[in-house]
């Protein structure tokens, strides 16, 4: 077996998960790159030989088995997984008129009360 891994990322049509995609694409491994929608993916990360963009909502377990299906009938297995997908969200409260905002990896959010 050569030093060439398969990694499927989740979340990876954008922020960290293209991050993450690219490195591993650049140091010569296969990349099954996941997301809510595949399309973006090409945009992000680029057209490679070693790259299979496939739907993924991670709230969906019908979903993840279709992504690991795919990967498998290409790739023949999964060495690595990144699970990048998912948003952050903390707050003390439902909600607050004195939250802040954070970053996470895809999108901001208003939360931690400032009380």
């Amino acid at each position: 077996m050569t030093g060439k891994k398969v990694w499927l990322i989740t979340g990876a049509g954008r922020g960290l998960g293209v991050d993450i995609a690219k490195a591993a694409l650049a140091a010569g491994h296969s990349v099954i790159a996941t997301g809510r929608i595949p399309e973006q993916v090409p945009a992000a990360i680029g057209d490679h030989d070693d790259v299979l963009a496939v739907k993924l909502d991670v709230t969906r377990p019908e979903d993840a088995q279709a992504a690991v299906d795919a990967a498998v009938a290409r790739f023949g297995r999964i060495d690595v997984l990144v699970n990048n997908a998912g948003n952050f969200y903390a707050s003390t409260r439902a909600s607050s008129r004195n939250s802040v905002p954070i970053r996470s990896a895809t999108r901001s959010r208003r939360c931690c009360s400032a009380r």
